[in-house]
């Protein structure tokens, strides 16, 4: 499974935005607004219409969909509700063991009605669900066909709106908002079909609370089971209507494959805060290329400064090894780069730091960097201007049109990743203009 796909449904944002990382860049053409609406559009999928659907070919999505909203304290409506759920619920269990959840096994009876008279309502309106063979029928419906033998409309208001996601015996009372009516419908369904396993559902006499038993195994399965048939593999069923944005929104998102973290000095110094082996001595220190002009290399963006830690008898050449050593490990461009001198600081390499400088100041190194790879973009002798809205290359497969030299995506004209590059490739342009002039006189 693609963490970006899963908890971007389930939270929003890639698995990394657990660490403060966000949208970067996308490939493809895809920018932030884009990759935003394909997010909502798979969260704000409506289960129930998921489950109506799906339940006619597989009827496992319909018992997992239950399965949980038996186990939620809440009614979950979308899809990246109960990914959410599935997800926090994960991290609550335990390894070995499972967690019980428990649901009311009756109405609260908190209320100026009595149990007796509260429990008796129940078995009505459960009693009218069972007749509509375990189809969504309305609130309305449920409410007139138990007014027949409860007269107490308050009492039936009450009980409809205590029940919802309740477990009421054997059965689950499913409440869900018909997202195309926007009326209240009630669904009950058989929980023993929803935990086939004996081990899994424990039902105690009739004044306890039944409790849900599960694993962190068959959570797991649960989860692989729905991203595999709703976001990798989807069936028919998936294409028209609503669920028509599945599959674009899924590839838009596992498209985006750049994140950023803004990236500060306070952030530098927080990371060091706890400095080792006695090196108590802390400087924010970033690094320019001496293949750039000095005067112009200023001007252009530098590297996030580092808080590089020193003893307190640390010489400069201590300090440019240091230097050397964070910004060789941080940085693939700089895995060669040597320092050379400090920018307006004139110093010797066994000259103390501690009262050459101050603790805590800025200072950026000159240095070279045998290493070119990747410091220069190019300078614009690529052209990129593919069916997708890309203008630059985003890392992806490229293929270079034979006449125009322009660049686009293999994905986007049609070559299979598994295919190989062919050996002459005209773009669509190009093969317009070359049929035109053919058919000229």
């Amino acid at each position: 499974m693609e963490l970006r796909l899963l908890y971007g449904v389930a939270y929003g944002h890639p698995w990394f935005g657990r660490w403060g990382y966000k949208f970067g860049r996308g490939c493809y053409g895809i920018n932030q607004p884009i990759y935003q609406k394909a997010i909502e559009a798979i969260q704000g999928i409506p289960l129930c219409l998921l489950n109506h659907y799906l339940s006619i070919s597989n009827n496992d999505i319909s018992v997992i969909f239950s399965r949980y909203q038996a186990l939620s304290d809440h009614s979950m409506v979308t899809l990246g509700d109960l990914f959410h759920f599935m997800l926090e619920l994960r991290s609550r269990l335990p390894k070995e063991n499972s967690i019980d959840s428990c649901n009311p096994a009756t109405v609260e009876t908190n209320c100026r009605w009595s149990p007796k008279r509260v429990e008796a309502a129940t078995r009505v309106i459960v009693e009218a669900l069972k007749k509509a063979e375990f189809r969504w029928v309305s609130r309305q419906e449920v409410r007139d066909a138990a007014r027949a033998y409860i007269g107490d409309t308050g009492l039936l208001d009450f009980v409809l709106k205590s029940l919802g996601n309740h477990i009421v015996g054997n059965y689950l009372v499913r409440r869900c908002l018909n997202p195309v009516t926007k009326v209240l419908e009630y669904c009950l369904e058989d929980i023993s079909t929803v935990f086939p396993n004996s081990e899994a559902l424990i039902i105690n006499n009739s004044k306890a609370k039944p409790r849900c038993k599960i694993t962190k195994v068959q959570l797991m399965k649960d989860i692989a089971y729905l991203y595999k048939h709703i976001l990798k593999d989807q069936k028919p069923t998936l294409s028209t209507g609503v669920f028509s944005a599945i599959p674009m929104a899924t590839r838009i998102i596992l498209d985006t494959k750049f994140l950023v973290k803004e990236y500060t000095e306070e952030l530098s110094m927080k990371g060091n805060s706890n400095c080792s082996n006695g090196k108590t001595f802390k400087l924010l220190c970033t690094v320019i290329s001496r293949s750039d002009e000095i005067d112009e290399g200023l001007k252009k963006p530098l590297p996030p400064y580092e808080c590089v830690c020193l003893k307190e008898n640390a010489t400069f050449d201590e300090l440019k090894q240091e230097v050397e050593k964070n910004f060789r490990e941080v940085y693939w461009r700089l895995r060669s780069f040597v320092v050379e001198t400090i920018v307006n600081l004139s110093v010797k390499g066994l000259d103390l730091v501690m009262g050459s400088v101050e603790m805590g100041q800025k200072l950026v190194f000159i240095g070279s960097n045998e290493d070119q790879i990747g410091m220069d973009d190019g300078g614009g002798s690529v052209i990129v201007d593919c069916l997708c809205g890309a203008k630059e290359d985003d890392g992806e497969r490229l293929i270079s049109c034979d006449i125009c030299e322009v660049w686009q995506h293999t994905r986007c004209v049609r070559i299979p990743n598994n295919e190989e590059i062919p050996h002459v490739f005209l773009c669509k342009q190009c093969e317009e203009k070359i049929v035109f002039l053919s058919s000229l006189p």
